[in-house]
């Protein structure tokens, strides 16, 4: 078996679990995930099965997200499965306020992760080294947020405001709800957290374990293809010798090629009866226009 699974991420389990979960149900032993998500957080959790998790780093890196961020709350772990720091009631804040806070966040930004995290700092989780005490000071790093759109917004002693999120590979939305409530100067913490699409998987699509339980009782299962998740690349066809050279590790110089694969680093490649053979590097050398096997999927 192999391909890619949707999982719906449930509620209170770390990504490994659900790993760990696939792995037993499948029954096969090399399975792994695009992307960590929170235990706390649920939602799309694009899961590789077997060879297909050699294609994981070549998948589209942009998600979105649903966000409940809660303001008046500093937490330890700018999330609520923190202790609370600091809670203030926040009654007059406006709508009008928040949103234009908002905006600052949007576009190439700077953005500290939070300290409850899996970045590692000296060869150590981030997280790690808080449980243990320890205060790390973690640099800021680039990330960008496409866009951030308000879809609800609740007053009271600790407001609340529901935003749909689109953004690029890395961004924390724990450190955007910590950093916004800062802008406000309110505090603010991540209430609740749905990934709505990641890896060019949408919720919408996704499987629940009990569904996933069922389709497998009823031999109904079946992955995603490991060629569809990869179809934001570009993709050639090889004539038959091309295409039994560059699985054996060739280059292939392109002399007849499409003028929009000069602005392409990666291509999808295909043989003639249009089987999947894996992934290749373009580069532009002295000699022409070359085809570089980087990843060889299935050879031939």
């Amino acid at each position: 078996m192999q391909g890619f699974l949707n999982l719906n991420k449930p509620f209170g389990i770390t990504s490994h679990d659900c790993v760990a979960r696939v792995r037993r149900l499948l029954r096969l032993k090399r399975v792994g995930h695009g992307g960590t998500l929170d235990p706390a957080a649920t939602g799309v959790l694009p899961i590789a099965l077997g060879k297909a998790t050699r294609l994981l780093q070549y998948l589209q890196p942009d998600k979105a997200y649903q966000a409940t961020i809660r303001l008046g709350l500093i937490t330890t772990t700018d999330d609520l499965q923190g202790e609370i720091l600091t809670s203030q009631s926040v009654t007059g804040l406006t709508l009008e306020e928040v949103e234009a806070a908002l905006k600052q966040f949007e576009g190439k930004i700077q953005q500290v992760p939070p300290n409850y995290s899996a970045i590692q700092v000296q060869g150590k989780r981030l997280y790690d080294l808080a449980r243990a005490g320890e205060k790390i000071e973690v640099a800021a790093r680039p990330v960008e947020v496409h866009n951030i759109e308000i879809l609800a917004w609740r007053t009271g002693e600790f407001p609340e405001v529901d935003v749909a999120i689109a953004c690029g590979p890395g961004t924390y939305i724990r450190s955007l709800a910590r950093d916004l409530g800062a802008l406000l100067k309110t505090g603010g913490t991540l209430a609740a957290l749905i990934r709505t699409e990641s890896c060019g998987l949408k919720l919408s699509d996704s499987l629940t374990f009990e569904e996933l339980e069922q389709q497998l009782q009823q031999e109904t299962f079946n992955p995603i293809p490991p060629a569809a998740a990869l179809e934001h690349l570009a993709a050639i066809t090889l004539p038959a010798k091309d295409a039994k050279a560059w699985c054996q590790g060739q280059r292939i110089l392109l002399t007849d090629f499409p003028a929009e694969y000069l602005a392409q680093d990666v291509l999808r490649v295909y043989d003639e009866d249009k089987r999947f053979l894996g992934i290749s590097q373009l580069v532009n050398s002295d000699t022409g226009l070359l085809l570089i096997p980087q990843m060889v999927f299935e050879p031939m």
